[in-house]
């Protein structure tokens, strides 16, 4: 069975014009990995991986005594009891399920407002709740 490399007929308008997006977006992205622009974007990234390990934390009745970002892009989130096979590739697990959410909310300008409205709003809160010189 031969494969059809010719794209004509497989893909509509709108197809195209994401494709195109995702295309850009990629390039856009890889060439500015290293430099201070995305520095927010991936302490966001850390921050939502940590909350993920957090919250594993919580709904399996452990502890969260402590959660850390550090602008060398790390974190670490100290936690006491709880299921650890469930803590641990919770970060990993969370930071796609965030990302899975994102996406999703973009898809409507409503869902959109909403979900940075509790983003913000989570950002908000760890303001107030962080003990870090920087923050208090």
């Amino acid at each position: 069975m031969a494969v059809n490399w010719e794209l004509r007929g497989c893909c509509d308008h709108d197809q195209r014009i994401f494709i195109a997006a995702v295309g850009v977006s990629t390039v856009v992205i890889l060439l500015l990995w290293r430099t201070f622009l995305l520095t927010p974007f991936k302490l966001i990234t850390v921050f939502l991986h940590e909350t993920s390990h957090a919250l594993a934390c919580k709904l399996t009745c452990g502890d969260v005594e402590g959660m850390q970002v550090h602008a060398n892009e790390g974190g670490v989130t100290q936690t006491r009891g709880g299921i650890y096979w469930i803590i641990l590739p919770a970060g990993y697990l969370g930071s796609s399920f965030w990302g899975m959410v994102f996406i999703l909310a973009s898809t409507n300008l409503l869902t959109t407002r909403i979900a940075a409205g509790c983003f913000i709003l989570a950002l908000f809160i760890v303001l107030f709740v962080a003990e870090n010189v920087r923050l208090v």
